[in-house]
């Protein structure tokens, strides 16, 4: 039976609920490449159909205003996802700042301890080579 200790990020990753999550994959999912390419094509091709259909009534002729109302929702959508997002970074830094700080701490304890150990025994050592010199 092997203990696998969780580390501070899995333990952390656990913890967030599901609206974090959430902004968590929208943020990465709106900051990537094929984010970017597929709404490119999105555009291009609500503009392609309502272009060619202009003669058969398309939904949204040319100058494209229900596009353009979408495109300012996603951009007030995504301004808050990103703020959500932009938030949890910074609590996230402060922790590890945090876990950092502790995580010195005990070492500073620990590397004192050793100094004091490694203290007595030069002392011992100094003893012992006083009585072994005639």
């Amino acid at each position: 039976m092997s203990f696998q200790q969780k580390t501070w990020h899995e333990k952390h990753k656990a913890s967030l609920s599901t609206g974090q999550r959430a902004a968590d994959i929208m943020r990465n999912g709106m900051g990537s490449w094929p984010f970017v390419a597929s709404f490119i094509g999105f555009m291009l091709i609500w503009a392609a159909i309502n272009t060619v259909a202009l003669a058969a009534n398309a939904w949204d002729p040319y100058p494209y205003i229900l596009l353009n109302l979408l495109l300012s929702m996603l951009a007030g959508l995504q301004g808050a996802i990103l703020l959500i997002a932009a938030k949890r970074q910074d609590a996230i830094a402060a922790a590890m700042a945090q876990h950092d700080y502790d995580t010195n701490i005990e070492a500073k304890k620990e590397i004192e301890l050793l100094i004091s150990m490694n203290r007595v025994q030069l002392e011992i050592l100094q003893e012992l080579k006083k009585a072994a010199s005639p």
